[in-house]
């Protein structure tokens, strides 16, 4: 029977176990949105697959300085930061670590004092979500958007494919392409949100059409085997509104990407960090059209885990806030040991308190 420690192949990545640690905005990236040698620290603790995650998917990165929606979130389009990200990448690998990056564009949720020149966010929609975000200060509501022409559109993937060469030059093993939670992507595959009458807006075929050319950038730039996308079918995250037919929006989305042979599918079940039961949908339907890996997401216990790859429904799990105060997660899930209690107040922004100071089992034996 195959376990949540065991090994797999996925796409052309090899794990050590099928534990994953999930993407996690954190707001500690230096200046010029820089990764730092404290963010290298952070992940190196957890990368040793031993006691660790098999896969690290890394906090969502912006792939251009307008995908930028809270205040120091880390880029991946220029060189110094992916000088930045090679520390990380660097540090993982030394530990036997295998790290994907995570690509982002936030659309809508953001702030004109995060925006270069002060302009507006773009968006599917020109209107404005009800929603805040992190900003100088602390939080704040998100600015109005501007919609996308529909001839901007094409750079928007361009920045998408930038991004994914721009991982590969940092030493990532792969690309994970963030289409879920309501940021850009979801911006225009969900009816709920999506108000347009061009070839990016109205049906569902025309809703998915940006996210089926920005996996195809990616995937022709770095190889399918080396990219993964995350998606949340009935999430209300960011104001993202469930779409008309949710159902039949996300097997068209999926079966529409499926012929680019990706690594993996990582979907978030529920409501993101909230109820699981937040809103009917077959998850089984949605994965019959899709060959590579799948991950899943939301308040998996040890217990669920488990049952999950045993059983067949996942080939991966992926864990958030337990990886925060958990750097060796993988062994307390192993040993079904008792797991460090989060520290709320020091999720967004600060130092090594909350970051980097949560203890081993070992060090808490100790």
């Amino acid at each position: 029977m195959t376990t949540l420690f065991d090994p797999i192949r996925v796409g052309d990545i090899d794990l050590a176990t099928r534990i994953v640690m999930a993407p996690l905005t954190r707001d500690r990236a230096g200046p010029g949105l820089v990764p730092t040698e404290l963010m290298a620290r952070y992940y190196a603790q957890r990368a040793d697959p031993a006691s660790g995650a098999g896969l690290i998917i890394t906090e969502a990165s912006q792939v251009c300085p307008e995908g930028q929606g809270y205040l120091d979130t880390p880029g991946i389009f220029n060189a110094a930061q992916v000088a930045g990200w090679r520390r990380v990448t660097q540090a993982v690998h030394e530990r036997g670590g295998r790290i994907v990056v995570q690509l982002w564009h936030v659309g809508r949720i953001s702030h004109v004092s995060l925006q270069p020149g002060g302009q507006p966010p773009v968006s599917s929609t020109a209107r404005v979500a009800n929603g805040k975000t992190y900003i100088a200060g602390g939080f704040a509501p998100v600015s109005a958007p501007r919609a996308l022409r529909s001839d901007e559109v094409p750079g928007i993937v361009a920045h998408y494919r930038h991004a994914a060469l721009r991982a590969m030059e940092a030493g990532f093993d792969g690309v994970e392409v963030h289409a879920a939670n309501g940021y850009l992507i979801e911006q225009f595959l969900r009816d709920s949100i999506n108000d347009r009458s061009d070839g990016y807006g109205g049906s569902i075929d025309h809703r998915c059409r940006l996210l089926r050319e920005v996996m195809a950038a990616v995937a022709g730039a770095i190889g399918g085997g080396r990219t993964g996308v995350r998606l949340s079918p009935v999430t209300p995250s960011n104001d993202a509104g469930i779409d008309s037919q949710p159902q039949a929006l996300y097997e068209h989305a999926v079966a529409q990407i499926a012929p680019l042979k990706l690594a993996y599918l990582h979907v978030v079940e529920g409501a993101t960090g909230g109820a699981r039961d937040h809103a009917p949908f077959d998850y089984a339907a949605l994965r019959r059209h899709f060959d590579g890996a799948w991950m899943v997401n939301n308040g998996y216990t040890r217990a669920m885990a488990m049952d999950a790859v045993a059983s067949g429904e996942a080939d991966l799990v992926s864990f958030g806030k337990p990886f925060i105060a958990n750097p060796d997660l993988g062994r307390r899930l192993r040993e079904d040991a008792p797991l460090n209690a989060l520290q709320m107040p020091t999720l967004f922004g600060g130092g090594e308190a909350g970051y980097t100071d949560y203890p081993s089992l070992e060090a808490a034996g100790a």
